[in-house]
């Protein structure tokens, strides 16, 4: 996985839910669901828009697995590969 596009990540992340007072994300492990009580339905789908928009990519539905959005390195993955094509 990019360095750079997991900082990338990390940011929108950070940004999309409103949590900047908390510090940074530090660990690509770092579960998504359930760890952040921000991440709701709803904030999964304004996540993917900040994603789309900052990485000039489009999320088919099919994209919306738990498996994507598990870890903060798990997602960093999946927009590498979007990037790559």
């Amino acid at each position: 996985m990019n360095t750079s596009t997991l900082e990338a990540v990390k940011d929108v992340i950070i940004e999309t839910l409103g949590i900047e007072d908390r510090g940074r994300i530090e660990l690509a492990s770092t579960p998504l669901f359930g760890n952040i009580p921000e991440l709701d339905s709803f904030a999964v789908l304004s996540l993917a828009a900040a994603l789309e928009q900052r990485f000039r990519f489009r999320i088919d539905d099919s994209d919306f697995t738990g498996e994507v959005f598990e870890t903060v390195g798990s997602l960093a993955r999946f927009v590498d590969r979007n990037l790559s094509h």
